[in-house]
């Protein structure tokens, strides 16, 4: 299994941030790469959604099942179709703010968006590829943009979230290949 997380700090409570990133199909408009999600359910276990994403020549859909959710504290999630992956959100509360925290600011939250997943679990029939374009060359080319996708979805979330723009630092946690 090969692993993305990513994680930030969120200058909110616990209750805000959950209850903003339990409303999943408001993702599209962060990503680059995801064009539209359909939610059959209420964000609870069980719920289902169908993602439409599009990269270079390649538009493929999605298809994921909420597994568990914590309120305020973690939403599981896995994909249900042609590739094996799970992944998370899960929200820590700080004891302390940062140093650099706005003046403003009255508690934090470490946020972590992860994802695990297996691209040996991938067939060549399952994804349209172009003619002469190899499976393999596809997902190596892959990793880097759902690397960078995990990070912009992040900056732009805490950006919407907190209601303001700031600079926002990113720690980026891999251990390909685990």
């Amino acid at each position: 299994m090969d692993e993305i997380a990513v994680s930030t700090v969120v200058y909110l409570p616990p209750e805000e941030i959950y209850e903003f990133l339990v409303d999943f199909p408001r993702y599209a408009n962060y990503s680059k790469h995801l064009r539209e999600v359909r939610k059959l359910g209420d964000g609870s276990p069980g719920t289902r959604y169908r993602l439409y994403f599009t990269w270079w020549k390649l538009h493929y859909t999605a298809e994921s099942n909420v597994t568990d959710v914590t309120p305020p504290t973690r939403i599981d999630w896995n994909i249900t179709k042609d590739i094996h992956a799970v992944g998370r959100w899960r929200i820590e509360a700080l004891d302390d703010l940062p140093a650099d925290a706005p003046d403003d600011a009255e508690t934090a939250c470490r946020v972590f968006f992860e994802v695990e997943y297996d691209p040996t679990t991938v067939s060549a029939g399952d994804i349209d590829l172009p003619r002469f374009v190899s499976l393999s060359w596809v997902i190596e080319k892959l990793k880097p943009v759902l690397q960078t996708e995990a990070e912009r979805i992040v900056e732009r979330i805490v950006a919407d979230i907190e209601g303001r723009p700031r600079h926002v630092d990113i720690t980026i946690h891999t251990q390909p290949g685990r």
